[in-house]
């Protein structure tokens, strides 16, 4: 039997979920991880810095299965151009202060950081951007690879309506309900009414428990843990720092997020039931 004849035969089911050993890996020189894009409003499947698919639909389904706790910061020094692969030149996994691996920090802490203040980067916005990492399956390959999905700061803060929420209240929303993120299959949608990319949420439907037992082992694998730990260029394996460009392609002007007005003065929640919201999606929505 030749090699190509093994591969394409059908695959042991004790090997379906088996992926890439560390050995694999290192000695096949592949150690960057699967990544989701969102530059250009188009959803962009992201192999060791190489686009290898894409989707240009306004909306993807996928099962949330880790993310970072925090919200974590990147600072690039010179003009960046969205789509090039460049390592920034600060960044803070917890947002309070520069990661240890950072060869010139910019500061001490983020909150005392000159690049955190408002007006250091382009117009009214700050050179140093907030950013949260997760860790995702693709709904209809939930046994496949995980991807980091980084969300841009647009895509974290603010309100939306319960079709369309930034991720912060979506996760509280769906705690709310008593409901784990990990149980459900998330709708991506790339909000139109919006200058650069941003992401909305919503709730599409349970997984079945044999898809949930599945999320739980993938939301605890290397692969997710490093998704919610390293920068974007670090999952595409790029080291080298970025330099100057002529111009900045993608600006992203958000203020840096306050505390919510007292609940006294605070707009009342539509009041919607977290079943109705899962059954007003249909399968094949």
């Amino acid at each position: 039997m030749s090699e190509v004849a093994l591969f394409q035969q059908e695959v042991p089911a004790y090997l379906k979920r088996a992926g890439l050993d560390d050995l694999t890996k290192s000695l096949a020189g592949n150690t960057g991880l699967k990544r989701i894009s969102i530059r250009g409003g188009v959803f962009r499947m992201m192999v060791n810095g190489e686009e290898i698919a894409k989707n240009e639909g306004r909306a993807m389904n996928v099962v949330i299965v880790n993310g970072g706790r925090h919200i974590a910061r990147q600072y690039y020094a010179g003009k960046y151009v969205a789509g090039e692969s460049a390592a920034p030149d600060c960044w803070s996994n917890d947002g309070t202060a520069p990661d240890t691996s950072v060869e010139e920090p910019q500061a001490k802490t983020c909150e005392g950081c000159p690049q955190n203040i408002k007006g250091s980067g382009q117009g009214d916005s700050r050179a140093c951007r907030f950013q949260q990492r997760l860790a995702v399956l693709l709904a209809d390959d939930i046994d496949g690879d995980v991807f980091q999905l980084v969300l841009p700061s647009k895509s974290i803060f603010g309100r939306g309506d319960l079709d369309k929420m930034p991720f912060q209240q979506y996760a509280k929303y769906v705690g709310a309900q008593g409901k784990s993120i990990n149980t459900l299959v998330t709708e991506l949608r790339l909000d139109s009414d919006s200058d650069t990319p941003k992401l909305t949420f919503k709730p599409v439907k349970y997984l079945t428990e044999e898809q949930w037992e599945i999320a739980k082992e993938k939301g605890d694998s290397p692969a997710a843990r490093s998704a919610v730990m390293q920068t974007p260029a670090a999952t595409d394996g790029t080291k080298a720092k970025p330099t100057a460009k002529a111009e900045v392609v993608e600006v992203e002007v958000v203020p840096e997020p306050v505390k919510r007005a007292s609940k006294k003065n605070a707009e009342p929640a539509p009041k919607k039931d977290f079943k109705d919201v899962i059954n007003s999606w249909t399968d094949d929505e």
